[in-house]
């Protein structure tokens, strides 16, 4: 058994692994803060490129019209022009910057956080996240002036809804040859975020019998008891209607778990399953070699190995999945939390996408729960510990000496990755082993040597 004390998660000073996050109001989402970050990434893609556009989106956060007023008026300053997609989920806007030749996108969201919380997440021309080099030039910039008055006010913004249509036609674009989703009942449930009008437009555009539920955000019920997190009452109303199949998206849809016709979850681990199988033996599978997370659990791994597949585990972060799919040419990746990455299609996991493209193998291959069957599922447990401090996790001898015990006990039948969370003072533990009461004993055990480290 390999343990995995993973150091790549370690935050920035304001980048984590997944944009800038924060309360509203309170730096480093302070209206102040918010004005150098727009102005220092203008000044950026000024340097790169001549004319440069930058587009805006956000969920449904009663705080992101406000947030994209400050970073806008930092943009305007630096000489770009900011353009508005208004609410849209995070790859929607990343696709768009990638396919109208925007110099870079900015997200206003906090992915699958309460409403109380919010975020920046910046994505390059190419519509993907900018490299960390760039994102430490970015802070170097943002730290230099923070505290300098920009004496200027927000933006106002209206939303250019054409852009909405263009995001819907790239995905239908990418349906599967030979799918029919005319009368097929989904049940979507669009977490009171970014996929609210877009989910049920897509597929309803396609001849889907839709039911959504928790579509209708106002402000402060984005994943709210909903969406991702939250499935149950998308599997209960799957079975209630007879749906063949039920979706889940959080707040900005970049990620989407699934419920099959029998109110079974199925998470990402058991869509990479489903894909990997259709693309080999459609002869669109790029090598042998899926990328997966140190989240992707013991049964995807030997799973994928009985059928010839490898899976290779990377950081968290759908960043790292993305870097290893380029660097080894593999075209499936994604996170057991339902950040699928098909690079064929798109550069950023994107929940309408994989809820497309799984729409689309029921319809030609049959039934979920078919499409993972041999998918076994070894319990896992994930523990929160809150830190006061984030020192190397391997210097903590208490913490080190634990983690040795750990692994003399579960030996080859399972897993344990330690890792400091990229956006909240936190350490996350996760155990999976053959036995449930195993993965307990030694999740509790790990947490409590940490908690008498650097517990906060």
């Amino acid at each position: 058994m390999k343990t995995l004390l993973d150091p790549t998660s370690m935050p920035k000073e304001l980048f984590g692994t997944d944009g800038i996050r924060g309360v509203p109001g309170k730096f480093p989402l302070d209206d102040r803060t918010l004005y150098w970050i727009g102005r220092s990434l203008g000044e950026y893609v000024r340097a790169s490129a001549p004319g440069p556009r930058v587009l805006i989106g956000m969920d449904t956060r009663e705080s992101g019209l406000h947030i994209a007023g400050h970073i806008a008026a930092g943009l305007s300053a630096a000489g770009v022009n900011p353009a508005f997609a208004g609410v849209i989920s995070t790859p929607g806007v990343a696709c768009l910057v990638r396919q109208k030749g925007f110099s870079a996108g900015v997200v206003i969201s906090a992915s699958h956080n309460p409403f109380h919380d919010n975020g920046v997440k910046l994505f390059s021309r190419s519509g993907m996240k900018f490299p960390d080099e760039v994102e430490e030039s970015l802070e170097s910039g943002i730290w230099k002036r923070k505290d300098q008055d920009p004496g200027r006010e927000q933006v106002r913004l209206e939303a250019d809804e054409s852009l909405d249509a263009d995001y819907l036609e790239f995905l239908r674009s990418r349906a599967i040859p030979g799918a029919k989703l005319s009368g097929m009942k989904l049940v979507i449930d669009c977490a009171n975020g970014a996929a609210s009008r877009l989910g049920p437009t897509l597929f309803h555009s396609l001849g889907a019998e839709v039911v959504a539920i928790h579509n209708q955000p106002d402000g402060r019920n984005i994943n709210a008891g909903c969406g991702s997190l939250h499935p149950e009452s998308l599997q209960r109303k799957v079975v209630e209607t007879h749906a063949a199949l039920g979706v889940a998206f959080d707040g900005d849809a970049d990620r989407a778990i699934f419920v099959s016709a029998t109110g079974h979850l199925v998470d990402g681990d058991g869509v990479l399953l489903a894909a990997a199988r259709y693309l080999a033996s459609a002869e669109q599978l790029k090598g042998t070699r899926i990328v997966g997370t140190t989240m992707a659990n013991l049964g995807l791994e030997r799973a994928l190995a009985a059928e010839g597949f490898q899976l290779v585990r990377v950081p968290v972060g759908d960043r790292y999945v993305l870097e290893e799919m380029q660097r080894s040419g593999a075209n499936l990746g994604g996170e057991q939390s339902g950040h699928i990455i098909f690079l064929d299609d798109a550069t950023t996991g994107d929940g309408l996408l994989t809820a497309l493209k799984v729409a689309c193998l029921v319809s030609l291959r049959g039934p979920l729960d078919k499409l993972v069957n041999g998918l076994k599922i070894y319990p896992q447990t994930i523990l929160n510990v809150k830190v006061r401090t984030k020192p190397p996790l391997e210097s903590l001898p208490e913490v080190a000496s634990r983690l040795a015990e750990a692994n003399r006990a579960l030996g080859d039948s399972g897993r344990i990755v330690l890792r400091y969370s990229g956006t909240e003072p936190l350490v996350r533990v996760m155990v999976e082993a053959e036995r449930a009461e195993a993965v307990e004993r030694w999740a509790q055990a790990l947490a409590a040597a940490i908690r008498s480290c650097i517990g906060a």
